[in-house]
């Protein structure tokens, strides 16, 4: 190792190698999987912070074409792209563990401890973020974290089968749990009103969004479900099955990911189309071109449709096969190569940047606020209270301009923190660091 080199990692840097070896998976991380998964968490700030920040974030849905303007729909549009890369990626890189030698019951431990773990975090160090109250009437949103998590218990199970079952799993979630979409539990209607039973919460965990309920029964506390457990356990299970892609030779390794990437976009291309099957959101023809292609754009997300996850994932597979081709020469003096490996930084910390970014970009809204002479107590209030309507004070927030300069400081803040940890991680081999 030349002496930059050993300079460059034992401050943390990551260093520029090319594609993985193959057949089977080096010892070193996946540069081009880390960059994309550190785009995507880094894209996923945008949207948390425009949540916090933006005066429109507590006033529409940014994707309410009757509302909103193309600027403000491709901000939150663009962010779609994080879960689905994100809970696909965690599956992958469980193949990678199992790839680099590490027995299928050491794994399955591992998946089982780290999604009870991702869990608890959900509920405790995400939900704190998310609102800065401790009140425990509302338990929390249940969000990707915890789908995550739900995911990775599930897959410590999946592993034990052959990849091609496991494949077959995953799949057939994705393309066939839109056939579900008919079947509504009755919702809960808030204090006063019945509350669900419990299959009825377990149909709502598992494939009904935007539902709440108590935890038992009311007045216990309440949880919110955002993310369900169908189809994002197919989601990871597929995304394990395509770890063992990167176990082929360069060549044939970059045309599977090239046409895996082509069919499945084209083929949300073909299905959104047709608009027959797979989203109950249709689209349909607008004021103009432009709102048109936006109506096409507006895929369902809660719970993931067949054709948000079409649209979302074949072109992530794309960029991996670019990715893949394009660094796979050693280009560490040129300036696209540095700018690559921030991003690949913050895709080898990914839990680690997601629990900091709340606080972050909440801190600045915040902050912000204070500075200019805008209340922010609503900021701290319990999520049942900030609920109420009236209870968010008229005229807060900034315009879309002032969101993307906060997202900007608010990642350049991280950057300093993410590098560090990455270092840590590269140096050492502690168990904790794993869950972290």
């Amino acid at each position: 190792m030349s002496e930059s080199k050993a300079s460059a990692n034992h401050q943390g840097e990551v260093p520029a190698s090319a594609s993985p070896l193959a057949p089977g998976l080096s010892a070193r991380r996946i540069d081009s999987v880390d960059l994309l998964r550190g785009i995507v968490m880094v894209v996923m700030m945008l949207d948390h912070t425009r949540d916090f920040v933006h005066s429109g974030g507590f006033l529409f849905d940014p994707l309410d074409l009757s509302k909103t303007t193309p600027a403000v729909f491709f901000t939150r549009w663009i962010t779609h792209y994080c879960a689905p890369v994100f809970v696909f990626l965690a599956g992958t890189g469980a193949y990678f563990q199992l790839a680099r030698g590490k027995s299928k019951r050491d794994l399955s431990k591992f998946l089982l401890t780290r999604g009870f773990w991702l869990i608890f975090l959900e509920l405790t160090v995400v939900r704190f973020g998310v609102f800065f109250s401790a009140d425990y009437r509302f338990f929390g949103f249940l969000q990707v974290i915890w789908v995550i998590g739900v995911s990775m218990i599930v897959l410590a199970a999946l592993i034990h089968l052959p990849v091609k079952v496991t494949a077959g799993f995953g799949l057939a979630m994705i393309f066939l749990h839109n056939l579900l979409d008919r079947f509504q539990a009755t919702p809960w209607q808030g204090p006063g009103s019945p509350v669900p039973g419990v299959g009825a919460r377990l149909w709502m965990l598992l494939h009904q969004p935007f539902t709440f309920f108590p935890v038992l029964g009311f007045p216990s506390p309440i949880v919110a479900v955002i993310y369900n457990i169908i189809p994002w356990v197919g989601v990871m299970a597929a995304g394990y099955a395509f770890g063992s892609i990167y176990q082929k030779e360069a060549p044939n390794r970059r045309r599977w990911l090239f046409w895996l990437g082509l069919v499945s976009t084209w083929l949300f291309i073909l299905v959104r189309a047709l608009d027959v099957y797979g989203d109950e959101a249709h689209w349909h023809t607008q004021k103009n071109l432009l709102f048109t292609l936006l109506s096409f754009l507006n895929t369902t997300k809660y719970p993931p449709s067949l054709q948000f996850l079409l649209m979302t994932l074949g072109p992530a597979i794309l960029l991996l096969w670019w990715f893949d081709s394009k660094f796979a020469v050693d280009g560490a003096r040129s300036l696209l190569m540095r700018f690559r490996n921030v991003f690949v930084t913050f895709g080898r910390v990914p839990l680690f940047f997601y629990l900091l970014q709340w606080y972050t970009s909440h801190l600045i809204a915040v902050g912000l606020g204070f500075i200019v002479g805008q209340p922010v107590a609503y900021q701290f209030l319990s999520p049942l209270d900030k609920f109420t309507p009236g209870q968010i004070p008229a005229g807060v927030g900034f315009r879309l301009w002032v969101v993307y300069l906060c997202w900007i400081g608010g990642v350049l803040l991280l950057y300093p923190l993410c590098k560090w940890f990455a270092g840590v991680k590269a140096r050492r081999r502690d168990w904790w660091l794993s869950y972290l």
